[in-house]
């Protein structure tokens, strides 16, 4: 018998075929939804509306800056234990790595219930601090994410960099400035595009420590339980959007900062 012989156009034919099914089609009723009415008329009102409502605006400004506050504290606490981890000469340094991913395997809510049991022991009244008690949630929720993808480019290194930036008279905190910071970037990058984005939308953690009408993943589905399919998916849009413009952003100043990084130390 024969060998079975596949050209690379047939092996792209189920991933092309997923993408159609699951991406490219959901897409369209999305955007056919967003620009017509009840009637099935073509319309521009759900888009006017969305940028004429307070409400709208109002969560779409609260769900950043929910967004922005949990991904610089996730930074902030991820930077140091990824770089203690990945720099260090720990034996099992793998093993604390993993005391920080092992949380992700258990049940989301179980996890928010918890914390929200403990933070009710400590402060006595939830309602007390709703914001701080989000973020708090938030952070618990994404510090994984931020951590792995940090600490996999700090582990990736070059130790000779590191060394020659020391043969070269500069000590540890310039080292840090001038070499491992800027070689840091693509993984503090990619740790906050994966922070970012689903913070902007997670209102699950919101409604089970405070209230999720104030954060756009839920008013979106407030807008679809109302049969509102209209609004929602504008606002479905236009959030998308916001992603792709930010996803965009990103990627290019990683790119553009991993290359002035490249070309400062060869100057340097």
């Amino acid at each position: 018998m024969g060998k079975i012989r596949f050209q690379r156009s047939q092996l792209c034919i189920p991933y092309g075929v997923f993408l159609v099914c699951f991406v490219l089609a959901p897409l369209l009723v999305i955007i056919y939804y967003a620009f017509t009415n009840g009637e099935g008329h073509f319309t521009f009102e759900n888009l006017i509306g969305f940028f004429s409502s307070p409400n709208t605006i109002g969560t779409l400004l609260y769900s950043f800056g929910i967004a922005v506050v949990t991904t610089c504290t996730c930074l902030m606490l991820a930077y140091p234990i990824a770089y203690i981890l990945a720099r260090s000469h720990f034996k099992h340094k793998s093993v604390i790595l993993m005391i920080f991913v092992m949380p992700m395997w258990i049940n989301f809510t179980l996890r928010i219930t918890a914390l929200k049991e403990i933070l009710t022991i400590i402060e006595g009244n939830l309602s007390y601090h709703p914001f701080l008690n989000t973020i708090i949630g938030m952070t618990y929720d994404f510090l994984p994410f931020m951590i792995l993808p940090i600490y996999t480019t700090l582990l990736k290194l070059d130790n000779t960099l590191l060394e020659a930036a020391s043969d070269l008279g500069a000590d540890t905190v310039r080292t840090f400035i001038k070499v491992t910071l800027p070689l840091s970037v693509p993984g503090i990058i990619s740790g906050i595009v994966m922070v970012f984005l689903p913070s902007m939308t997670n209102y699950v953690v919101l409604d089970m420590l405070y209230n999720s009408t104030y954060i756009m993943g839920s008013l979106i589905g407030a807008y679809f339980s109302a049969y509102d399919w209209h609004n929602g998916s504008m606002i479905a849009l236009i959030l998308l959007m916001i992603i792709f413009v930010f996803t965009l952003f990103t990627n290019r100043y990683a790119d553009e900062d991993a290359g002035s990084s490249r070309g400062g130390m060869i100057r340097q």
